[in-house]
């Protein structure tokens, strides 16, 4: 499993998934709505961790910059 994620695309995806945490612990959102909610901050949060998005293996897409060498960095 190849890191493809930048550090962008992990601080948009953990500011997002605290942006839902305080929607639904404002009680701005509940219900369904709410569990889903959670069960996509949760995979957001997982992905930024983990610095890999499985949906983006499929396209070959890759949001982690390039070293100077030209090469993907290998490094976290």
């Amino acid at each position: 499993m190849t890191k493809n994620m930048g550090r962008a695309d992990r601080t948009i995806r953990l500011l997002a998934a605290l942006a839902i945490a305080v929607l639904i612990l404002a009680k701005v959102l509940t219900g369904t709505l709410a569990i889903v909610l959670i069960v996509l901050a949760a995979i957001l949060v997982l992905t930024t961790l983990l610095g890999f998005c499985p949906l983006y293996v499929p396209i070959k897409a890759s949001t982690k910059g390039e070293d100077k060498g030209g090469t993907p960095r290998g490094d976290g």
